[in-house]
Parts: C-alpha cells; structure tokens; sequence
C-alpha cells in the first residue's frame, strides 16, 4: 500500500513545473486552470476582467467581477483532468466582493503494487481545494490588498491528506493609467493530516508582477516574476550535457543570468479591449528544463484566444511541455447580471 502513495507523491511533484524541486505538497495549487492565464504563461497575476483571477491573486478581486462565474477545464498531462470555477459577488458597495473557488484535479484509474511489484488493483487519486477571498482598497489611494483562505484535501485510495492554506496579496492600480504592479504571498499554510505520518511543507511561493497596456498599439504586456523566496531554482537538463572525445560527460554549468531568466514569465496579448483578443506566451524555466537535445520542442510557449458572445466569454489555450505531450485548457465566463436584472 506504501508503494502506491510514493507513486502518486511522485506523479504530483512532476506536474508542479512551479515548484522548487520535489519537496512541497500540494503541488496542483500552482497550476493555472484559466485559459487566459495558461495562455500568457501560466503566472500572469494582473488579470483585471478575468474572474479566474482571484484564485491566483486575491487583491485582484474588484468590484467589476461581480456575479461572473468562470467554469474551467485542463486537458493536462498523462491524462490527468484539472477543473475549477470561479464566483465573485458584489454584497455591498461599502463592503465590498467577496470570491469563491473551487479547484480540483482527477488523476485517473492507477495500477497498485506491493513492495515485491505484484500488482494489487486499481485505485484513484483525486485533489481539492476550496477557497474564499476578499480584496480591499486602502482609503483615499490606489493600493489594493485582498487575501484569500483554502482549506485542501487529497485522496490517494483509502490515504487522505487535508490542509489549509492563506494567500496575501497587494496591487497598485489606477484604471486611467496603462499600468498595473503587484506581489502576492501564495500558498502559506500547513498540513494538518500527512498521508504517511510525515507532514510535509506546502508550495510556498512569493510573486511579483506587472502589466502594461500601448497607447497607439492594442497590445497589453505582462511579466511575472515568480519563486522569488529562492533564489536559486535551477535544475540540470540532461540534454545540456557534453560529451568529450574520451567519453567523459560533463553538464554544462548554469550562468547567474540563466538562473535568474529562470524566475520570469512574459506574455502578450493582442486586442485585449475588443471581442476576440489573442495571447502569445513564454515561461523561462519551463523552457529551460524540458529543452531536448538537437531538437526543436518550443518548451515554454503557450498561445491562445477569447471571444466574447454577449454576455459569454469562451478562452482557449494551448501548453507546450514536450514533443509528446502538450495540454489544452478551455475556459467559459458567464456575466450573470443580465440575468438578474
């Protein structure tokens, strides 16, 4: 039974391409489940119209996504099935919004085996985490600071694992200026019930990022900077190895600057104020880390689209990881308002 909980442990570290390393649990926080935001790299944090947003950055959550409710679905990796949705309401204008989200990943029908490698049956493997979140605006400026609280389960078999989770962020926007800055504080909590009587830590990551939208051009910039409580996160890519005449390999040693690349993720998107708007991405480390040797496999880009139907916004993005495995993320945006009125 041990054999199946270290197997799963291990499918869940490989998907946190985020993390550092395979030391958190937990890792399926850190990946992006909008469209949008897988779109323009996976860690766009000043996504103003998107109420996906919240999830990922709680001092984003405004007024302006009051009753939107988002429904997102990833195709990801090893047919592993991601999924969340995103509401935020309007109580009051003196109180403010509050925005709830549910994120949940289905990792399949898995083979158990012993210690020996006999084959046991089948079990599951499934992920949640639930959150509420509240942003307000400091008086009389243009700072925004909001926080969201998780609570967690994981389900490997008969095996669970809860844990409750905080995020804090802060943002300074202006909505006549091009510009938005911000920096959150993801995932600080602890695990209050370990899968095998060892707790491990959650994925920690600290954040800063920024948005620009041209004046002449429509294009909007972003860029994040994520990992940034540590500063070393580089990871040897075999395919980067060099093999001399005699035979000896030697990895190819990692710059200062190539490591501090590896903290960013830029993106673009085209239209962003009208129907139909495209996204182009690009995340370093990603790009760095699945990289093949002799071999073109665009790691690290990501592309996409939204259109907007009256009161539905459709998003579509496309991941690409590896040669043999790619994902595709779909998002729906319903404007509830029209609705209610």
């Amino acid at each position: 039974m041990k054999i199946k909980i270290v197997f799963v442990l291990f499918m869940c570290y490989s998907f946190g391409f985020s993390q550092v390393g395979g030391e958190q649990i937990f890792n399926f926080l850190n990946v992006p489940t909008s469209a949008k935001q897988a779109a323009l790299g996976g860690k766009v944090l000043t996504l103003i119209d998107d109420v996906n947003q919240g999830i990922w950055n709680p001092a984003m959550i405004n007024q302006e996504m009051d009753n939107q409710l988002a429904v997102n679905y990833v195709n990801f990796l090893a047919d592993v099935n991601y999924g969340s949705v995103s509401f935020a309401h309007l109580f009051t204008k003196r109180f403010g919004t509050l925005h709830g989200g549910i994120t949940f990943v289905d990792y399949g029908k898995l083979i158990g085996a012993d210690e020996q490698g006999n084959e046991t049956g089948t079990f599951y493997a499934r992920d949640i985490a639930v959150s509420i979140g509240y942003a307000y605006q400091i008086p009389w400026s243009d700072f925004y600071v909001g926080a969201n609280i998780k609570g967690i389960n994981a389900m490997i078999d008969n095996y669970t694992s809860t844990g409750v989770a905080a995020d804090l962020g802060i943002t300074y926007y202006e909505y006549k200026k091009p510009y938005v800055f911000t920096a959150v504080i993801r995932n600080m909590g602890y695990q209050i019930n370990a899968f095998d009587e060892q707790r491990e830590k959650l994925p920690l990551s600290i954040e800063i990022g920024m948005s620009y939208e041209l004046e002449k051009i429509p294009l909007k910039w972003y860029v994040t900077a994520d990992n940034l409580q540590k500063w070393n996160i580089s990871v040897q890519n075999p395919s980067n190895a060099e093999t001399s005449i005699d035979g000896t390999t030697t990895n190819k040693k990692i710059t200062f600057l190539d490591n501090a690349m590896r903290h960013f993720i830029v993106g673009a998107e085209f239209f962003p104020k009208k129907n139909f708007n495209l996204r182009l991405g690009y995340n370093f480390r990603r790009a760095k880390e699945l990289k093949l040797t002799e071999t073109r496999t665009f790691a690290g880009f990501s592309a996409g689209f939204g259109i907007k139907f009256g009161t539905i916004k459709f998003n579509y993005a496309y991941t690409k990881y590896h040669p043999a495995s790619n994902t595709s993320t779909f998002s729906l945006q319903f404007d509830l308002n029209s609705k209610l009125r």
